[in-house]
């Protein structure tokens, strides 16, 4: 089963994507910030995160950066509703920072199934390796 790692301080997103990646096969794993989300990115090794940009404790962009600096690169798809003028240009800086993929929130579950299936090609029941 494709492991998914999610840091967002949002329990309803966290719900929802859960929820949407539960059905569809994945294994998700909930980290509420960015410092619980590092944590569990060394230990977990996801074959995919995804990362709110908004958090407490450590943003979203700090906690790529520090993700694209640790020996297990899994792909990260960056998502943000915050600060409606200024999230072109977060998600922009994401993207730059490592993101391999960004999805401004609101987004559908359709959206956000073929972002994740783009990002861990095969069958999300496989067993990771």
């Amino acid at each position: 089963m494709k492991k998914i790692l999610l840091i967002d301080d949002d329990p309803y997103v966290r719900t929802f994507v859960r929820h949407a990646l539960g059905r569809a096969g994945y294994a998700v794993t909930e980290a509420a910030n960015g410092n619980e989300g590092l944590q569990l990115y060394a230990s977990l090794r996801p074959d995919c995160v995804i990362c709110d940009l908004f958090m407490p404790e450590k943003e979203g962009l700090e906690s790529i950066r520090e993700m694209r600096r640790h020996t297990h690169r899994a792909p990260i798809l960056a998502i943000s509703g915050g600060a409606d003028a200024y999230q072109p240009n977060l998600l922009r800086a994401a993207k730059l920072l490592g993101a391999d993929v960004v999805l401004p929130k609101p987004f559908s579950i359709e959206d956000l199934l073929a972002q994740v299936t783009s990002l861990c090609p095969g069958d999300a029941a496989e067993t990771a390796g």
